[in-house]
């Protein structure tokens, strides 16, 4: 077996599911300031079984990273530490905003609602400047980081942010289609009008500039070093850019149209587009474009052993998340978590 591949696939399997179910809670958070009072506890009932079991999948992308690829860990947690403390931060005091806001009385609860809005904002913020540093490359000696504290600040990691807060926005807005009704859910629906067309700008804008960083990225895409176009390298991954068009496409359709579901499927099948761009770009690397998924990963023997608890833990995970959501399955109602 292929151990370092199989730990590779199991890692970003798992922050693509923390991206898409985390993605909606903070996204909600994010659209907490244009909703009403009443809307809000409508909001946050709407998450609130789910929005912590959520953040599982963080914590075993981030594990599995440090366990299967130390050398990885080692060269990328140096680089980014201010932008995943910003992270890791936020989302702690998101927690504590939305415990503390159920039980504040007026003026507490005014600041706990905005804490909880400005902690999912930042820690959305964090995580597009993380995921565009991570993609513009960082600068190693030997085998350690050896650039400076705020490689990470560049125009393109801020586009980067700012593409994700919308990304993470439409997932929000997409949630409470699936999960509410009335005025709420009507108010969704808007956002998603206005949402998807910045999300599909920013894709395009996003990937235009992902291109620009060129060397291996634009090679993958059919544009030779001497800057001569390759249709035949280009076709290979042609569909990709095209899923994701249909899929914003279908966002906009199922949002005004229902099922109500549906508008969240089509929202998962955009973010699942950009995955796939993002892999396309830069595997086999595992820290883009200096160390390939085999070179950083542990040896076999240790990978191995982690595979068998793995295999253990992550059905469980997998059922009590299945689980859970299926209980708290329905429309949610104002006032429903106190």
């Amino acid at each position: 077996m292929d151990l370092p591949l199989i730990w590779a696939v199991l890692i970003a399997t798992a922050v693509g599911l923390y991206v898409l179910l985390d993605g909606f809670d903070l996204g909600v958070g994010i659209l907490f300031p244009l909703a009403s009072p009443k809307e809000r506890d409508t909001m946050v009932a709407s998450i609130a079984p789910v929005w912590d079991g959520n953040e599982t999948w963080l914590v075993l992308g981030g594990g599995g990273l440090f366990a299967a690829f130390p050398l990885a860990y080692a060269i990328i947690m140096p680089a980014l530490y201010l932008p995943i403390g910003l992270m890791l931060t936020a989302l702690i005091f998101r927690g504590v905003a939305f415990e503390f806001r159920a039980h504040a009385r007026k003026t507490g609860k005014r600041w706990w609602t905005v804490g909880f809005a400005g902690g999912s904002i930042a820690a959305t913020v964090s995580q597009g400047l993380v995921l565009g540093g991570f993609l513009q490359g960082i600068t190693i000696e030997g085998r350690a980081f050896a650039g400076g504290p705020f490689d990470w600040l560049t125009p393109y990691t801020l586009l980067v942010a700012a593409g994700l807060v919308a990304g993470y926005a439409l997932l929000g807005a997409a949630w409470l289609v699936f999960k509410t009704d009335g005025e709420l859910q009507k108010r969704a629906r808007v956002w998603i009008r206005s949402l998807i067309v910045a999300v599909a700008v920013a894709l395009g804008v996003i990937s235009l500039a992902t291109l620009s960083l060129g060397g291996d990225i634009i090679a993958r895409w059919g544009v030779s070093l001497d800057g001569s176009f390759v249709p035949a390298q280009f076709a290979k991954f042609a569909i990709i850019p095209v899923i994701g068009a249909l899929a914003c496409l279908a966002v906009w359709h199922f949002a005004m149209k229902g099922p109500d579901y549906m508008a969240y499927l089509a929202t998962v099948g955009v973010f699942l587009s950009g995955f796939a761009g993002l892999a396309v770009s830069i595997f086999p690397h595992i820290v883009p474009f200096s160390v390939t998924v085999h070179e950083a990963a542990a040896r076999d023997n240790a990978l191995g052993l982690l595979l068998v608890g793995t295999a253990v833990m992550l059905p469980i995970i997998l059922g009590y998340t299945a689980y859970v959501y299926w209980i708290f399955r329905g429309k949610a109602e104002p006032g429903a978590y106190h």
